[in-house]
């Protein structure tokens, strides 16, 4: 494959890292471990940010908003989705399952996005801003969960004019089914790429 990913121009966006959903003791670790060991995940996003950051192209982290117990109170329109997040304190502020899993632990000049409250990694942050001022046109999305947050943020992208690239075998989803729809139906309508890891580093 050319070398498409130029390091200038391009940035990995590591969504959603934490422990609950990566490590065997987080708290939503077993509804993904199937369809994530599938896939050599863990394995997978180590080779990508060593060879990302190998090639100088900047990473930015893109976190989920870290629960509280009050979180929600006296919103409008919480779903049901935030409400159960919210009642199991996934990525609870201050507990080990809201930590950046040890692997994936930020270095010194990678970029760390305000924390999202839903799916997109653009509502509501700096991501867009981040990505503009470092000269991003191309942005390779991994991470935590290919149906929900890489999903909606990689269409974002899309939408802000952005080269969206998805890596299915770096990210993982509670089912096999939502990861089908995830890269076989409805990533088809948006991305510009969707490639497995070896591919992706291919082009770097």
């Amino acid at each position: 494959m050319t070398k498409i990913y130029q390091p200038t121009t391009t940035g990995l966006l590591l969504v959603d890292p934490y422990n609950d959903f990566l490590s065997p003791e987080g708290k939503s670790f077993a509804r993904a471990k199937e369809v994530a060991d599938s896939v050599n995940l863990l394995e997978h996003l180590k080779e990508i940010l060593n060879a990302v950051r190998e090639a100088g192209i900047q990473v930015f982290f893109v976190p989920h908003h870290r629960s509280e117990p009050d979180d929600y109170e006296n919103w409008m329109h919480p779903t049901p989705y935030q409400l159960l997040t919210k009642q199991r304190q996934v990525f609870a502020k201050g507990s080990w399952g809201g930590e950046f899993h040890p692997d994936f632990e930020p270095q010194k000049n990678d970029v760390i996005i305000k924390e999202h409250w839903a799916s997109s990694g653009f509502a509501n942050t700096d991501l867009d801003h981040q990505l503009k001022m470092h000269g991003v046109q191309k942005i390779i999305v991994v991470g935590m969960l290919a149906n929900t947050c890489i999903e909606a943020t990689a269409r974002f992208g899309m939408e802000l004019g952005y080269h969206v690239t998805l890596v299915k075998d770096a990210t993982a989803a509670f089912s096999k089914e939502a990861m089908h729809a995830a890269h076989e139906i409805n990533g088809p309508t948006f991305a510009h790429a969707i490639l497995t890891t070896e591919e992706l580093l291919a082009g770097i």
